[in-house]
């Protein structure tokens, strides 16, 4: 089993930078693919970023790429999300996820078993 805190969330202008941290404790993290979904209030939760097992393949969805950059270090037991040129659109809880042995990235939340509580991104104009 693998716990993920999600950590930097806040509020910011439309334009600003964020960086969402994820920390992994438990089993070790450089065993699992993970994921960045958000969902804001009375929405789905959607499908933000992912990267693999061994972080050598990444997703985006079409609204963040360019924007959007996620990246892990196994060596903290980490993952992040930078997150820059934010717009009102981007406001929503942000959560990580992990899939164990995901060499292949996965856009879909079914697939991860292990989430983190989530952390708000509030974008204001």
């Amino acid at each position: 089993q693998v716990q993920l805190i999600e950590s930097g969330g806040g509020l910011v202008q439309t334009g600003g930078s964020l960086r969402l941290s994820c920390a992994a404790s438990g089993r070790t993290f450089s065993n699992y693919g993970m994921g960045w979904f958000r969902q804001a209030p009375g929405k789905e939760r959607e499908f933000v970023a992912a990267i693999n097992r061994g972080g050598d393949s990444t997703a985006y969805a079409d609204s963040v790429k360019g924007r959007f950059t996620i990246s892990r270090d196994d060596a903290k037991n980490a993952g992040n999300l930078q997150m820059n040129s934010l717009k009102p659109e981007d406001t929503a809880v942000y959560y990580c996820a992990a899939k164990f042995l995901a060499r292949v990235v996965s856009t879909t939340p079914a697939e991860y078993r292990h989430w983190g509580q989530g952390t708000q991104v509030t974008v204001s104009s």
